[in-house]
């Protein structure tokens, strides 16, 4: 088949810094945690032998992780194993409801906004921004009505505010960096739709091409995502290209899937010796 597409994608993550490192994390949250967690360094030099990354590269990377908590090791006589540690998964497990599923809240016609003293905003914000709440202003935050407020608000006044649909997307444009996080989905549109034209028209990927392809997916697809508020349709822009960018994304992640748990089952090696089991629930995501 014509390489062009996935070339094309390989050329635009290595034109960007060294990510070696949050690829790793990417290829955790995404195939080792569903089958058990722990797998053997070996696994992860060839997928990354197949981006032409060189193994002292990834073991530097694997160590740096480790130090900084992200991963912890395992040695089973003179090989080694990784599995996330709370900390890594912790951050993708947040990620996943965004990732694979796409449930924006219930809009009630109106959001709820909160009054933050100056004294408390800095302890408050991280909590509110993770909830889904955004910052119009210093010390005000707002979300759709029903977001949950975190403790680290519960002090906080509360207010009702509604207004024209007009007026309720200007406030959602202010609250959140919602052209940022659209311009981030149309690069990602731009790179990805050569390869789902490629597969559509029946292109067939090797093992390890199609698990590269689809870490690089969801790699580049989970750093929008984690900025994206995932809000109502009712107060985002017209033209919002997240719904596309999604759909671009299911239905290459839908062709790519099989070939890759083909490769993930022949070379994805546990702490016992044996492969990795696979988990049946990956041939779903994306579906609900």
């Amino acid at each position: 088949m014509s390489r062009r597409a996935l070339d094309l994608i390989l050329d635009h993550v290595r034109a960007e810094p060294s990510r070696t490192w949050s690829i790793i994390v990417t290829i955790y949250g995404d195939a080792i945690v569903p089958r058990g967690g722990s797998v053997w360094l070996g696994t992860l030099l060839a997928f990354f032998r197949g981006l032409d990354v060189a193994d002292g590269v990834v073991r530097t990377a694997m160590s740096r992780l480790a130090a900084d908590g992200w991963l912890t090791r395992t040695r089973v006589g003179r090989n080694s194993f990784y599995r996330l540690a709370d900390k890594g998964r912790e951050t993708f497990a947040r990620a996943t409801e965004h990732i694979y599923r796409h449930r924006p809240p219930e809009w009630h016609g109106h959001f709820d906004m909160l009054l933050i003293e100056t004294g408390a905003r800095e302890g408050a914000r991280a909590a509110l921004e993770a909830a889904g709440f955004g910052m119009p202003l210093p010390g005000v935050f707002v979300a759709p009505a029903g977001t949950g407020v975190p403790e680290e608000a519960a002090s906080a006044l509360r207010l009702d505010v509604s207004g024209s649909a007009e007026e309720q997307r200007a406030l959602a444009a202010r609250a959140w960096p919602l052209e940022q996080t659209a311009e981030a989905y149309r690069r990602f549109i731009a790179t990805f739709e050569p390869l789902a034209a490629e597969l559509q028209a029946g292109a067939a990927l090797t093992d390890l091409e199609a698990m590269v392809a689809r870490v690089l997916l969801i790699h580049d697809y989970r750093r929008i995502v984690l900025r994206d508020p995932i809000l109502p349709s009712a107060i985002l822009p017209e033209d919002w290209p997240g719904l596309a960018a999604r759909a671009v994304c299911a239905d290459i992640y839908g062709r790519l899937v099989e070939a890759s748990e083909r490769w993930l089952d022949e070379n994805a090696v546990g702490e016992d010796g044996a492969p990795l089991p696979g988990h049946p629930k990956i041939t779903s995501r994306f579906k609900a």
